[in-house]
């Protein structure tokens, strides 16, 4: 594979981000004789701080190659049914040539330059003689995560991969070829295991606030198995999924009006998926339940769910439902470069104009690209606060300050808004707080008006220019509903229902009570993963992994409101290896069925 040398030297001031923290290490003590550039692994030091060097070395990869320029969070997001944006945006992954982008190639290079750098980090820290070995242990495992969730990253996305078991400036070797599914999940496994029984626990007096723990371990591999066991579920296993084509068309007095459709309950059965058909599902299930499981007893430190109004706030970042995330540091527009999150999905606020008429927010003056669709904003109770506060309902373009306009969403806020109805006739009077704005509301069915979460901006400064951004790779919630997911394939649906419900509960959504059927329950805990988890990059997998992805995107009949195309064929399923990793590595000399 191709590796990005920094064989030489490692970074010696960078962002450690795990878990949302940052962490820096000062190059002052590094730089006495040599310039950087000069600095090779051998004069990092043995100690504390060189152990620091090397780990924040490996986290650096993140904030400085797979974010940057928000292309990462891309190739998580685009390809998933619930989400859309402008067709500028989308572009190749909307229309389902993912061949054709280039953001992509990060998803290869990526994390294949984390392992080779978690790699070289092992490799040094190991040898070091003096450091107190509970650090330096605790510093392998931070490695071993990096690596392990790397490795998850590249199968579920490729399928077969090849495996690095050293740096390349150890071995030399860079042309490795691919190897079989199950001996990728294996070394993840082991890796993870290894890291529970080497970093520290969230309680204990080593630990720092922000980085990724034992508990962040195992709750990593409570989702590797839980992944691997419904990928594994036999062939025709039923999933449903409220879904469907977006509109419904409508003639009033003699007018065609668009009108969109509420999702209906369809009925999936699950296709094989490549690479996992010799896993039993049940076992996988039952060690998914005992990771979980240990994860909401506190075997590794305590852990909870953040109430809601604290869930997206800068101040709260580190509290205990945060297990593996990172943080950006973007605090004014010369930081913009290295991550767009809050640029896309919440937007940057005019740093002119405060005139805060529709909810005290600065305007827009850009971003506010990548939202979810009307199908997935029907799937809420009313009262949900992930839709009732987690979704940017009136927002303010710099350029409709000349006329006083102000986008709305969702449609059917037209009478509370204006006093109209979808129609253009008069009902009633708009609701009280927004009788006297002043404002011109506006809705249009494209890319402008979808549902735009607020989980990127900061729900407790919502002022704020520039929110430090934070992507949860990991968090309780995720356990919980792993755990869910786990106990009702196990038959134990009253445990599943418990645990739900607590994610439910923060939410402010109707507590679910009993189920007829395991589909039913299954349907309920991967709808509610689409709900708590949307714009966080798991949706894509969730519909892979239970072998549905196919009949998911293509039931919305083509394109979505947003003019997105969503229809997809077999060659989907897996994204295709770079170009130019199939042209300097003589060991693979195919790319994935339908992108040769």
């Amino acid at each position: 594979m191709i590796i990005k040398m920094k064989l030489n030297k490692i970074i010696i001031s960078a962002l450690l981000l795990g878990c949302g923290c940052t962490f820096t290490t000062s190059c002052n003590d590094y730089l006495k004789e040599k310039p950087e550039s000069m600095i090779g692994p051998e004069d990092v030091g043995d100690s504390k701080s060189a152990v620091d060097s090397w780990v924040t070395g490996v986290y650096s990869n993140w904030l400085y190659d797979m974010f940057c320029w928000n292309e990462f969070p891309r190739v998580l997001e685009l390809d998933a049914d619930y989400i859309s944006g402008p067709d500028w945006l989308f572009g190749s992954m909307g229309a389902g040539n993912f061949q054709a982008e280039s953001a992509l190639d990060k998803m290869w290079t990526g994390p294949y330059n984390l392992i080779n750098d978690a790699n070289l980090a092992e490799r040094y820290i190991s040898a070091m003689k003096n450091v107190d070995e509970d650090y330096k242990n605790n510093a392998l495992g931070e490695c071993y995560f990096q690596e392990a969730f790397a490795y998850f990253l590249l199968v579920r996305a490729y399928g077969p991969v090849p495996y690095m078991a050293s740096d390349v400036s150890q071995s030399g070797e860079f042309m490795n070829g691919r190897r079989p599914v199950a001996e990728i999940y294996n070394h993840i496994i082991d890796l993870l295991t290894q890291a529970t029984e080497l970093m520290y626990h969230r309680d204990a007096s080593g630990y720092q606030t922000g980085h990724v723990s034992a508990g962040s371990a195992a709750g990593l591999l409570a989702k590797v198995y839980a992944t691997m066991a419904s990928a594994a579920m036999p062939e025709g296993t039923e999933v449903s999924v409220r879904t469907g084509e977006p509109f419904r068309t409508e003639t009033v007095n003699g007018k065609e009006v668009q009108l969109y459709r509420t999702p209906s309950a369809e009925t999936f059965k699950k296709s094989a998926v490549a690479g996992y058909e010799d896993m039993d599902a049940q076992a996988l299930y039952a060690k998914a339940a005992e990771w979980a499981g240990k994860v909401i007893n506190g075997d590794f430190g305590p852990y909870e769910l953040s109430t809601y109004d604290n869930l997206w706030s800068r101040n709260h970042r580190h509290d205990a439902e945060m297990m593996w995330g990172v943080e950006s540091t973007v605090s004014s527009a010369a930081d913009n470069y290295r991550t767009g999150i809050h640029t896309f999905y919440s937007g940057i606020k005019d740093q002119t104009a405060d005139k805060g008429s529709v909810t005290g927010e600065k305007m827009l003056s850009t971003g506010g690209w990548l939202g979810c669709t009307s199908n997935w904003y029907q799937l809420f109770d009313d009262q949900d606060l992930r839709i009732v506060k987690g979704v940017r309902h009136t927002w303010e373009y710099y350029y409709q300050d000349e006329y006083d306009g102000c986008f709305y969403y969702p449609q059917s806020w037209s009478v509370k808004l204006t006093g109209y109805d979808v129609y253009g006739n008069y009902v009633r009077e708009p609701d009280a707080e927004y009788k006297n704005t002043g404002l011109n509301y506006q809705y249009n069915q494209s890319s402008e008006c979808l549902a735009f979460t607020t989980k990127y901006d900061d729900c407790e400064n919502p002022g704020i220019d520039y929110p430090d951004s934070y992507w949860p790779f990991l968090r309780y919630a995720d356990v919980l509903l792993i755990y869910a997911e786990a106990q009702n394939e196990l038959g134990n649906p009253a445990e599943a229902i418990r645990c739900l419900n607590l994610v439910r509960q923060r939410s402010n959504a109707t507590l679910m009570t009993t189920f007829s059927s395991k589909v039913g329950l299954r349907s309920s805990i991967l709808e509610e993963r689409a709900k708590e988890f949307a714009c966080e990059g798991d949706r894509r997998w969730d519909l892979l992994r239970w072998g549905i992805y196919l009949q998911a995107m293509n039931v919305i009949g083509g394109r979505d409101e947003a003019n997105i195309n969503k229809a997809r064929t077999e060659r989907n399923l897996l994204y295709p290896i770079p170009t130019s990793e199939i042209n300097v590595n003589d060991s693979i000399n195919s790319n994935n069925p339908g992108w040769n």
